[in-house]
């Protein structure tokens, strides 16, 4: 039996197969998500990845085994698994390692109408209760098995994402995407299907081996292909995905990298258009930018810490419109709450196509500060390094200090945050400040002590 606590993270399953995750622990996780959800059925879907219909046929054994019917979507994204979960009311499992190398695998698993599931909202008992039916062996079985039936619901989400974006009368454009061998390639030519978009593929071919270039948006050596495209193609803009698909990062017409923050505050604005006075959720990470758009826009800005799960539950609790991360991923109370990178997509499409004005120039009046972007760091003690940190700059005027997901420090014209990963043996730095000189100062500095 692996290490069940390495491989539960805050609010996702994620490891090496087989090392650390093999069908025998998929197996135990589908009959321990049955048993504590007590789900009469779940919906299942997995990534293009090797191990992926492996790990999904043998999570699906499990769930059988206690008498639970299965609806086995197959090949999709993230979201299209959220969209099967919300029109359907049945809890479900996404098997993928997200953005993480070909080596890695994992699930992503929620409660019907895709409500999360994480560390809080019942993971630790799905993990001990794993951990129960692995020392026992396969645990009692139903006296009746379930059954599995495959639906294939990818028609039905394209559909879906298009009655929540108005994109039939936007002018035509030249979109390139990057689907990074990931499951972009399955699910753009049924979602860009019938909209007046001349689409250039790159890497549509599914493959989780990734062999053009890992299929994570937020490392800049990943998207060099897209930004060259969009230049060479004399595109309108370029989107890449990462392997599930449920994170989207955009490229202007220059071949510029826009900012996560930017595009949720450009989605912000059109959702307070259509819901006024809504709340906006944004992590702790985001641009200063996005609850300042927010207010001026007569929205309410909500902070929260980082990662889906917790992201979920704001928004469900605050009942708001919209979320975003700087990690690109996009929350949506249309959308059951649930993040798509594909509807912050079209979200964009629509905005740009809806005026005459190249992307760069509509975008300029959502980036007001400098900002580092996420950088990562492996330390041998995270608590020391953050601990050095803290006492370095709790002398200084003018900073106050914030807890709520690692540690944020907050000056006069500045702010940083630096937080352990839930999912890999990193601390991230995130720093913002009025002006380039400043942000550079402040990030070499935490980088500098973190790295001693």
């Amino acid at each position: 039996m692996g290490d069940l606590a390495k491989i539960f993270k805050a609010y996702d399953i994620r490891g090496v197969v087989p090392t650390e995750l093999d069908e025998e622990i998929a197996e135990a996780v589908g009959a321990a998500f049955t048993d504590v959800t007590g789900a009469s059925a779940v919906v299942i879907a997995h990534d293009m990845r090797a191990s992926s219909a492996p790990l999904a046929a043998a999570f699906a054994r499990g769930v059988t085994a206690r008498g639970a019917d299965v609806v086995h979507a197959g090949l999709g994204s993230t979201d299209m698994l959220y969209y099967a979960s919300g029109t359907l009311g049945l809890p479900g499992v996404m098997l993928t390692a997200s953005h993480n190398p070909a080596e890695y695998n994992g699930m992503k698993l929620c409660r019907g109408g895709a409500v999360p599931i994480g560390r809080d909202t019942g993971l630790t008992e799905i993990r001990d209760r794993t951990a129960e039916i692995l020392a026992s062996g396969a645990g009692p079985a139903a006296a009746v098995l379930g059954t599995v039936t495959v639906r294939d619901v990818l028609a039905g989400y394209a559909a879906h994402l298009k009655t929540l974006v108005e994109l039939t009368g936007i002018r035509p454009l030249k979109v390139v995407v990057d689907a990074g061998n990931g499951m972009g390639g399955h699910t753009v030519p049924a979602v860009f299907a019938g909209l007046p978009i001349d689409l250039v593929p790159l890497y549509f071919e599914l493959d989780g081996t990734f062999p053009n270039h890992e299929a994570n948006p937020l490392e800049p050596a990943n998207i060099l292909d897209l930004r060259e495209a969009v230049v060479e193609h004399g595109a309108d803009l370029g989107i890449a995905f990462d392997g599930d698909a449920d994170r989207c990062w955009v490229v202007d017409e220059r071949g510029e990298s826009v900012s996560p923050s930017t595009v949720t505050a450009l989605v912000a604005v059109r959702e307070l258009a259509r819901h006024p006075g809504s709340t906006i959720i944004h992590n702790l990470i985001t641009s200063a930018a996005v609850p300042e758009i927010v207010k001026e826009h007569g929205g309410i800005p909500a902070r929260t810490r980082v990662g889906h799960s917790f992201i979920k539950a704001e928004m469900a609790g605050h009942g708001a419109v919209f979320g975003g991360e700087h990690s690109a991923h996009y929350y949506f109370r249309d959308f059951w709450y649930a993040d798509s990178g594909m509807l912050a997509a079209l979200h964009v499409l629509a905005a740009l196509g809806e005026q005459d004005r190249p992307l760069s120039e509509l975008l300029a009046r959502y980036t007001r500060y400098a900002a580092s972007g996420e950088i990562n760091s492996r330390v041998a003690d995270a608590s020391a390094a953050l601990d050095a940190v803290r006492g370095s700059y709790a002398d200084r005027p003018g900073t106050t200090f914030d807890e709520l997901d690692g540690l944020t420090v907050f000056g006069p014209g500045w702010w940083f945050n630096l937080r352990p990963s839930n999912t890999e043996p990193l601390l991230r730095l995130n720093a913002e400040a009025a002006d380039t000189r400043k942000m550079a100062e402040i990030r070499d500095e935490v980088l500098a002590i973190v790295r001693s």
